[in-house]
Parts: structure tokens; C-alpha cells; sequence
């Protein structure tokens, strides 16, 4: 999209001008093959966790359902938040920095249309990304599966896919954040990859030595409130819970992480109300913002 077709949608209404905007960021992502190398990463890890996991063992097997996806789970933790920072953190210092937002902001366009055009063009990406990455693994797995495990594979890769993008969208919220409050782009992604090492490895690591550790006696009410205020962890705990199976108890501390009393809907809802308030807060930051 050339600068003089922004300009034009000034004359259209704010969706039009969204639409416009995401387009173009969707259409970027596409010329710099990064929604491929995202694709492809997913795709990659997934088919290795689904079918060559039993390899060391001596022998091809397929491994149950809820093993397979515990594996991904603890994959997509890692992979889904560090390719969301990668794809969003230079959103704005990025454009600050070339000149490319001052101008934009020359244009009859509202800064809130900006951030959600961006987010939007954003989860395009990564909802694509998500489906191919997942969903051929899903497909392979009915496919040389045995029958009882079909309805098992599809409601597990359902969950999954659906909560990947979740994960992602909160993830690219926060560096839209992060982007908004710093002047560089170096400093931008060095602050990401320390938040990002914070709630998915040091955050984690606490939460499960306190739940080993102290799990008969520890509060309910301030456990839930634990899994909470960590994406990551509400991301763990709904697929833990939407796992098909019962095995996954007797087999991985991980488990009680999904003991959290919350429903499947719930930590839906809690995980979109993360990306409402982050969107929120964007839109809020660049409104008061000077360029």
C-alpha cells in the first residue's frame, strides 16, 4: 500500500481504513516470507513431537493423544510468545525511527485505527501460521491414527490452535506496548526478550517449585490468581484441562497447573479480556503520545 492510497482512506470509514491498514502490514509479512518461516517452524516442531518423539525408544510409534499434545503445549510456550515479539516489536519505534509514523500521523486517519490495523493485520498473520503449522499435524495424525482417537485429536488440536492464537495476540499486544515506550529498536527487543524470559521460563519455574513444593497448602483463591496474571500459564493450564485423556496426571508436575477450578469458557474469556485491556492500553499510550 503506497502513502497515497493512506491518504485516501481518510475518506472511507474507519473500518475501511483498518481493513486497509491490516492489509498492508499482512501483504508485508507476506513479502518478507516471515508467516512461511513461522508456518514452517510449527509445522516442523509439531510433526517431530507427533512422530519421530518414540525414535530414541528404537521404534516409530505414534504416542497417545494428550502425550502428543503435552509436548506441543510445552513447544508452543517457548515458540509462540518469541515469534509474536520477533513479528510486533518494531511496530512503531520501527516507523518512528525511518519517519514513516510521523507522516502517517499527517494523514486523516485516527491513531487508534493505526494500532488496530496493525493487530489486526498481525493476527491475520499469526492465525495462518497457527492453522498450517498445527492443523497438517492434526490432519496427519486422523489420518494414520487409530479411529478411537480421531474425536480425541480433533478436540485437542481445536484447543490448541485456538489458544495458540490467543497467545500469540496478547504477545504481539505487548510489543505493541513495549514499541510505544522506547525511542530504538534494540532497546525495544532487548526489553521483550527479558519480559519474555520472565513470564515464560523464570515465572514458571517459581509457580511449579511453589506448587510441588507447597500444593496441599496453598490457597486456592491466590493459586488461580497466579495462573492469572500469566498468559503463559492460562495458555499451559486450558490445554492441560482440554486434554483428552486422564494421563497426563500421573506423569508431569505440569498437571497441576490445570487444578486451577476454572472452566474451559473462563480461561477463554480471561485469556481474550488479556488481549481487550492490552489493546486498550495501546490505543491509550499512543493517543497521549507525542511523535
Amino acid at each position: 500500500m503506497s502513502q497515497s492510497e493512506v491518504l485516501q482512506c481518510g475518506h472511507l470509514s474507519a473500518l475501511n481504513i483498518v481493513s486497509t491498514i491490516a492489509a498492508k502490514e499482512f501483504k508485508g509479512n507476506l513479502r518478507n516470507r516471515w508467516l512461511w518461516m513461522m508456518a514452517g517452524v510449527l509445522l516442523l516442531l509439531s510433526l517431530s513431537v507427533s512422530f519421530m518423539g518414540s525414535v530414541i525408544s528404537g521404534s516409530l510409534v505414534v504416542f497417545e493423544p494428550a502425550q502428543i499434545l503435552s509436548g506441543l503445549v510445552t513447544l508452543s510456550v517457548f515458540m509462540l510468545p518469541l515469534g509474536a515479539i520477533l513479528l510486533s516489536y518494531d511496530s512503531f519505534v520501527g516507523e518512528k525511527e525511518s519517519g514513516t509514523l510521523l507522516l502517517l500521523l499527517t494523514y486523516p486517519l485516527e491513531r487508534w485505527h493505526l494500532v488496530c490495523g496493525k493487530f489486526l493485520g498481525h493476527a491475520c498473520v499469526m492465525t495462518i501460521a497457527s492453522i498450517l503449522g498445527f492443523g497438517v499435524t492434526g490432519v496427519l495424525l486422523l489420518l494414520v491414527g487409530d479411529a478411537q482417537a480421531q474425536l480425541a485429536i480433533i478436540i485437542g488440536f481445536t484447543h490448541l490452535i485456538i489458544s495458540s492464537i490467543l497467545l500469540s495476540l496478547v504477545f504481539v499486544l505487548l510489543g505493541y506496548w513495549v514499541s510505544l515506550c522506547v525511542r530504538e529498536k534494540a532497546k525495544a527487543l532487548g526489553t521483550l526478550l527479558i519480559l519474555w524470559f520472565v513470564l515464560v521460563l523464570v515465572y514458571d519455574l517459581i509457580l511449579l517449585s511453589v506448587l510441588v513444593g507447597m500444593s496441599e497448602m496453598l490457597n486456592r483463591n491466590l493459586f488461580n490468581l497466579l495462573i492469572l496474571l500469566n498468559p503463559t500459564d492460562l495458555f499451559r493450564a486450558l490445554n492441560l484441562l482440554a486434554a483428552p485423556s486422564d494421563t497426563l496426571a500421573a506423569k508431569s508436575s505440569l498437571s497441576l497447573i490445570a487444578q486451577t477450578g476454572l472452566g474451559l469458557p473462563m480461561m477463554y474469556g480471561l485469556l481474550g479480556g488479556w488481549i481487550i485491556v492490552l489493546l486498550l492500553g495501546c490505543s491509550w499510550v499512543f493517543k497521549r503520545q507525542e511523535i
